[in-house]
């Protein structure tokens, strides 16, 4: 059975006020290559998972996540040999604490964006996405509606695969035999997403998704004052925000030495922007409790 999404503090609102949001929210991440503004977002992103999906889930997430953020900072300085403090050599090719840092850094960012990318599943809802770009854009629509749908489903269907594999397989420990069991999930879990997406074509075809006649659309959500007054902060907001994550960024450097760090009043901005619908989520349950 699909889990229902929790309830967050922009489910009553439209969908329009925790779009902007979040793409305000994910440009300020992929664009603010600065440590600080990093972490800051990084710890936005899990404040934000842990209060929605719990910490046992997040954790799970983080797995995989922290391994890769090692994997770029160790990997970086091989492919980028720049900096002025040497710290080994591996053969003629030299290790710099600035390349290592710097894959932290860039680590750290695909860590963040990949958070918030999962907060937006919360934020915004499949049928949010279909009633903010369903008449405008259908097909773009319909694909990250499907996309927002397909992954929860595929992540399922795999867990039900391995588990029924071992325990057919009970007894058998050798790797080669846990390698070969992992394979036949994955080529079990194509032929099943491949013949999930024909029975969704079908399905759309027969609900007349492909009628050349432009269709009307039912909007659930309706547009209110409210909503009004939360997009316009947002764009307040948001603009203060990019101007300050801007002068950040441009007044630091990695190459060839890294700028130093220091005390600055646009952080909390930063993350006061950050923290919104962790802190809104709080202020809700505490408040209907």
């Amino acid at each position: 059975m699909s889990r229902e999404p929790r309830h967050t503090a922009f489910s009553t609102a439209h969908p329009a006020v925790p779009g902007a949001y979040l793409v305000v929210t994910l440009a300020l991440t992929m664009f603010g290559m600065q440590p600080v503004l990093v972490a800051i977002s990084a710890a936005g992103g899990l404040a934000f998972g842990c209060c929605v999906e719990g910490p046992a889930a997040l954790a799970s997430a983080l797995r995989w996540q922290l391994p890769f953020l090692l994997i770029v900072a160790v990997l970086n300085p091989l492919f980028s040999a720049a900096g002025a403090t040497e710290l080994f050599r591996l053969g003629l090719r030299a290790v710099y604490l600035e390349s290592v840092c710097y894959g932290l850094v860039m680590g750290g960012l695909l860590i963040a964006s990949v958070l918030w990318f999962r907060a937006g599943a919360a934020l915004v809802s499949r049928e949010g996405v279909l009633s903010l770009m369903g008449n405008a854009l259908p097909v773009i629509a319909l694909m990250i509606s499907m996309v927002m749908r397909l992954i929860p489903r595929f992540v399922r269907q795999g867990r039900a695969v391995i588990a029924v594999q071992d325990v057919v397989g009970r007894g058998r420990v050798s790797r080669l035999d846990a390698v070969r069991g992992r394979l036949r999930a994955s080529s079990v879990l194509m032929g099943w997403a491949m013949e999930d997406s024909l029975e969704t074509a079908d399905a759309m075809r027969a609900r007349g998704w492909d009628v050349p006649a432009r269709r009307t659309v039912y909007a659930r959500h309706r547009f209110t004052a409210s909503d009004a007054v939360a997009l316009a902060a947002i764009a307040c907001g948001g603009a203060v925000a990019a101007v300050l994550a801007w002068l950040a960024v441009s007044q630091y450097r990695f190459f060839p030495t890294m700028s130093a760090l220091r005390p600055w009043w646009g952080y909390a901005v930063h993350a006061c922007w950050m923290l919104v619908p962790t802190v809104l989520h709080v202020v809700e349950e505490r408040r209907f409790a």
